[in-house]
């Protein structure tokens, strides 16, 4: 499973309304605009829900600043709830990511370095901006300590990464040992850095070259010499350049890939500006590379760029290898059909064709080559193994239950049973775990607990987690064989703190069976795939053998259909298809529980929308 190198601190998402303090120009491409107000204290929103003071303690925290619509003044907020924020009906915030370069609790100032380029919302503002003018901000949703275990740092950025560098080298201690390569468009560019004795900084300057087409950070990492130790990757920038030095240091440089944190800052596209103003975008006419993406999904689009990441074709062209003809033989394709295949994605801006024969991907395509993507995308990903499911959709709408199995030929829980899918699968889970295994591990729920039992798939996150903030508390995971196996031959990596790792046993037992005796049990995203009755008679049987005293802890997806998106949706129709069951409502979660005899004592934010339920 993923290490996670950077321990997680998760943040209720707050929106916040601030003032320009001051502006300054920091070179001829960068500006920073300081921002201020009361909001960054702890208030209450015009909705009357309490928010946390503004925090930020990670060097490459991000915000999104939200902007008025074009010829508008007032923008699309987020609506606030306890839990995070809710998407309003209709159309959606227009935002921008962007880094914390400085954040000063003290004096209640908030930095945020804006670069010069392009056409754009967030840079027009920036550069059009004046004290006093208003801003609206969420965020930051986590902050992520520093590397736990490396050697020495390497980092890597254009100068959209240039406010996270500069903020790192002045939280480094002294001590500290890095490399920093930071490409900008030209000299002028080139700011001032903190200076630390074991900390080198290369300025890479395109001179001329358009951003995001140079391989000047690429070579750059291919030519460094390695000391011995174990070092830890920062890559940001533009999406194409950042992942191509991912591979790099994976494929070719070895490293494991926990250990290469890299982050797409932006990728090249086409921007429309209005008619009446040439430096503000048209966003009716400028669909971005993600948006345009996501409506490929009628009826042809979605199975073929899953026919195509399967056979990887994504991945190939994004390593050179163009032609049909070495397409098909790299595949294991049909020439002919493939030839096909690709003829249809150029249709649809997916690939376009740079010579007869020969094929590049496009703007959108680029999410083709991207490991989140082919995941997904791909039947024998571990998320696209799941969603085959989908195409037995009319069977589980006319039945109520699962149709998994009739389009696969086997239920969901028989092809868990596969240890290698399984293994994949846990890996998956686990890397989501970390953003609610800090909140768990802090949460009141928790206080006085000697021994906490776990149902959960991303139980040997939440452990580590759970044993390093609790050095008292003993913990038993319960899990059955094929997680187990892969319980045991993961917790060195997912615990390396050994006499943590002590602390913590695996039991192989189903989540029906009863719990061994504790204080509490935990059980995290294991109730959503059984029905009802099922669900409350595990709840019961966890009772069973609980100390005076003891609770059951509870984490379930729901979703509210006041607030459902098309993500709850899709999530909602990919569990009816997959287990027969479905998203419950919190009303159905509440009936759950009531039918197992329990009540809800209380209930705790874990950050963003998941809640932990005490259950007496």
């Amino acid at each position: 499973m993923p290490k996670t190198s950077r321990p997680v601190t998760v943040h209720p998402i707050s929106v916040r309304e601030l003032r320009v303090a001051r502006i300054e120009d920091l070179t001829p491409g960068m500006r920073r605009v300081t921002l201020t107000g009361p909001q960054l204290d702890a208030f209450t929103s015009a909705n009357g829900i309490k928010r946390p003071a503004f925090t930020s303690s990670g060097f490459d925290d991000s915000v999104r600043l939200i902007f008025p619509y074009p010829g508008e003044t007032e923008p699309v907020l987020p609506i606030q709830r306890e839990g995070g924020t809710a998407m309003p009906p209709g159309r959606r915030p227009l935002s921008k990511a962007y880094s914390v370069r400085r954040w000063d609790p003290a004096t209640g100032e908030l930095d945020v370095d804006v670069v010069r380029h392009g056409v754009g919302v967030a840079t027009t503002w920036a550069y059009r901006a004046e004290p006093g003018d208003r801003i609206h901000m969420g965020g930051p949703s986590s902050s992520m300590g520093m590397p736990v275990g490396a050697d020495r740092l390497l980092v890597v950025g254009d100068e959209t990464a240039l406010p996270a560098i500069a903020r790192l080298l002045d939280e480094l201690p002294e001590t500290a040992a890095a490399r920093v390569l930071i490409e900008v468009a030209e000299s002028s560019h080139v700011q001032p850095l903190r200076e630390l004795p074991g900390v080198t900084v290369r300025w890479l300057v395109r001179d001329g070259a358009e951003a995001g087409t140079s391989t000047l950070l690429l070579d750059a990492v291919r030519d460094l010499e390695w000391p011995p130790g174990r070092p830890f990757a920062w890559v940001a920038g533009e999406q194409a350049v950042v992942r191509d030095i991912r591979r790099h240091l994976v494929e070719e440089r070895g490293m494991p890939k926990e250990d290469v944190e890299f982050t797409g800052y932006w990728r090249r596209t086409e921007t429309v500006a209005r008619a009446d103003d040439a430096a503000v975008p048209d966003v009716e006419r400028t669909a971005g590379a993600f948006d345009r993406f996501h409506e490929l999904s009628e009826l042809v689009p979605p199975i073929a760029l899953r026919v195509a990441a399967g056979l990887g074709i994504g991945d190939l062209i994004s390593r050179g290898v163009t032609g049909v003809a070495d397409l098909a033989a790299r595949s294991g394709s049909d020439e002919r059909a493939l030839g096909k295949l690709l003829r249809y994605l150029h249709t649809v801006d997916v690939v376009n064709e740079t010579e007869p024969g020969h094929y590049g991907l496009t703007e959108v395509g680029e999410f083709l080559a991207a490991d989140l993507w082919i995941d997904a995308l791909a039947p024998d990903g571990v998320v696209g193994r799941q969603w085959l499911g989908l195409y037995g959709l009319g069977e589980s709408v006319r039945t109520g239950g699962p149709s998994y199995a009739a389009v696969t030929g086997r239920d969901f829980p028989a092809l868990r049973r596969d240890q290698s899918y399984e293994d994949r699968f846990l890996d998956t889970v686990a890397g989501a775990s970390k953003w609610i295994a800090e909140p768990l591990a802090k949460a009141p729920a928790l206080d006085g607990v000697a021994h906490l039992v776990i149902h959960s798939g991303g139980a040997g996150v939440q452990a580590r987690e759970i044993a390093t903030a609790n050095p008292d508390l003993r913990i038993t995971i319960c899990a059955l064989p094929a997680q187990a196996d892969w319980l045991r031959r993961d917790l060195p990596d997912s615990i390396p703190d050994g006499s943590s790792r002590e602390r913590v046993a695996v039991v192989e037992q189903s989540i029906f069976e009863p719990s061994p005796a504790a204080d509490a049990v935990l059980v995290v995203r294991a109730l959503g795939p059984l029905p009802d009755a099922d669900a409350a008679h595990a709840l019961r049987r966890m009772t069973e053998n609980l100390e005076p005293g003891g609770r059951v802890l509870v984490v379930e997806d729901t979703f509210d259909l006041d607030e459902m998106d098309e993500h709850d949706a899709e999530a909602d129709l990919l569990a009816l298809t997959r287990d027969g069951t479905g998203l419950r409502t919190p009303a159905e979660l509440q009936a759950v529980i009531e039918r197992a005899g329990l009540r809800v004592e209380r209930t705790e934010g874990l950050g963003w929308r998941s809640t932990l339920r005490t259950l007496r």
